[in-house]
């Protein structure tokens, strides 16, 4: 199953379960637009490359497109639309005033150079820049696309329609627009979340011991996080390998460790391991931080963890989803738990609007209080229908998603008929 069939079958899980209207499942199972681009770039050799582009727009019923931007070799528009489907339903959980939207482009950024970098940019944005725009369409980074990246992506946009708009994209660098605690922010607000769970089951942060798999920027401040909280951090894994200690990690230490080494392996104290191996640790919680499909049929029988918390886009495929429910493992899924990073993003944005720029107190609190409200509905809704989070996080999403549709009504070319509830 692909990672959109996935997110599809997750969709129709839960439409069922709250008797979503079929027309209205119909309307959101389809992005409104997809935009595919050809992307000729001068090489550093002189050679002339064409790379290809992607940009979904999935929905608009709740405010702009908003979406992440990915420069990976593998990525295509089957990931694309599923990823800019999630976050329509992510920032609907969230009750933040966006529609999902994603872009990436087919490239190993690790092998490009910073000039090379910079060309593609702004190749992207001359060839979507018609559909984008700060109340229309806003980009961020995602998967091997940094601040450094948005800052060009920004410029590039501002020049093409002779206005300064650091609004375009969110994850931008402090000095020209950015946020204080966007960086932290994925990391942070899935704390929130799995602390919110624990009080639930009176779980306490000295007695739980924590595996993160990915140790990039979400994973690496999430086990950070989670340290300085008291968790025991047993495990950790880069793309390249993992180490594991029972009797727990510094995480700042291993950083240190892969900024000198390029990896976590060999990280001294700790037993070297691959990131199947890590996976399949027992735990209290695990951490899925890096790709999609990580708990899939093939390992999902032997995953013990007994919570699962979704810092990645859909890492738990929609079979491993089923299994471990029925084995008792609760996932935390990605559509609330990363949701701090779109969060943060609109804050972010919300201060361009103003020009007017917060301090990192507020934008805790003003995190801290969404992901909280987002996590006690999800938990209440679980409650009232006797499902997994999952299917909750959905019907809270489809709840505000589907009450929109039908307030807009047929003049937008929307339905009218949305749902019994």
């Amino acid at each position: 199953m692909s990672f959109y069939e996935n997110t599809l079958k997750n969709m129709q899980k839960a439409a069922k379960i709250m008797n979503l209207d079929p027309e209205a499942l119909e309307v959101l199972s389809k992005p409104q637009k997809t935009l595919i681009v050809s992307l000729p770039v001068r090489m550093d050799d002189g050679t002339l490359k064409v790379f290809e582009g992607f940009r979904v727009q999935h929905s608009e019923l709740r405010g702009p497109f908003k979406g992440g931007i990915r420069y990976l070799a593998e990525v295509d528009l089957d990931e694309i639309k599923a990823l800019a489907t999630e976050m329509s339903f992510k920032c609907a959980v969230v009750g933040i005033p966006y529609g999902g939207g994603k872009g990436g482009v087919k490239c190993n950024a690790k092998e490009l150079s910073q000039g090379e970098l910079e060309r593609v940019t702004r190749k992207y944005v001359q060839a979507i820049y018609q559909i984008i725009g700060p109340e229309h369409d806003i980009s961020a980074p995602d998967m091997y696309t940094n601040g450094q990246i948005m800052a060009w992506f920004m410029d590039e946009y501002s020049r093409l329609v002779n206005k300064y708009q650091p609004g375009v994209v969110t994850g931008k660098p402090i000095e020209v627009g950015g946020s204080l605690g966007r960086n932290t922010a994925t990391a942070q607000g899935g704390t929130y979340v799995l602390q919110e769970y624990m009080k639930l089951h009176d779980m306490k942060p000295e007695s739980t011991k924590v595996i993160v798999q990915g140790f990039g920027n979400a994973g690496s401040f999430a086990a950070e996080i989670l340290h300085g909280l008291g968790f025991t951090v047993m495990g950790l894994s880069d793309s390249k390998a993992g180490v594991y200690n029972e009797n727990g990690l510094d995480p700042a230490g291993v950083m240190e460790h892969k900024k000198k080494t390029g990896s976590v392996s060999g990280f001294s104290g700790a037993t070297s391991v691959t990131n199947a191996e890590l996976l399949e640790k027992p735990c209290d919680v695990l951490v899925l931080a890096a790709m999609e499909n990580q708990v899939n049929d093939k390992n999902m029988m032997n995953i013990k963890a007994k919570v699962i918390l979704e810092l990645a886009n859909g890492p738990t495929t929609a079979e491993a989803d089923e299994y471990l429910s029925g084995q008792g493992v609760v996932v935390i899924p990605d559509i609330l738990a990363n949701a701090g990073g779109v969060t943060v993003s609109y804050f972010e944005w919300l201060q361009n609007q103003q020009s007017y720029y917060w301090p990192l107190e507020e934008i805790q609190t003003k995190l801290k209080r969404v992901m909280v409200e987002s996590s006690q509905r999800v938990l209440d809704i679980q409650k009232e229908h006797h499902c997994t989070m999952r299917q909750a996080a959905y019907i809270s999403a489809f709840d505000r998603m589907a009450k929109a549709l039908k307030l807009r009504g047929s003049g937008a070319n929307l339905l009218c008929k949305v749902y019994n509830h």
